[in-house]
């Protein structure tokens, strides 16, 4: 069993930067992918970026390809995301997840989700 908290969210005006940690329990953390999704009002959820359990192999929407960055601390049982030149079309809850059975892009692959971080990017 994972546990996931997502912290880092914020009201920032476009062009800002901020920072999303996703903080796991569970001894196994370190050996499971990790995906970053998001969903605004009236929207499904997407997929933002993800991560191999290594480390080395990442993923990213087009959209946020470029201004964030997917990252891990294994040691501190981390993910981080780095979001930079934020844009209002960024607004929305952002979701950390883990273990991915398949595509690391696919929202129904994961078994683990936290309760989401809420981002709001204002003009």
């Amino acid at each position: 069993q994972v546990q996931l908290v997502e912290s880092g969210g914020g009201l920032v005006q476009a062009g800002a930067s901020l920072r999303l940690s996703c903080a796991a329990s569970g001894r196994s953390f370190s050996t499971y992918g990790v995906g970053w999704f998001r969903q605004a009002p009236g929207k499904e959820r997407e997929f933002v970026a993800a991560i191999t359990s290594s480390g080395f192999g990442t993923y990213y929407a087009d959209s946020v390809k470029g201004r964030f960055t997917i990252s891990r601390d294994n040691a501190k049982a981390t993910v981080y995301l780095q979001m930079s030149s934020l844009k209002p079309e960024d607004t929305a809850v952002y979701y950390c997840a883990c273990k991915p059975r398949s595509s690391p892009q696919r929202s129904d692959a994961y078994d683990y989700w936290g309760q989401g971080t809420q981002v709001t990017v204002s003009s």
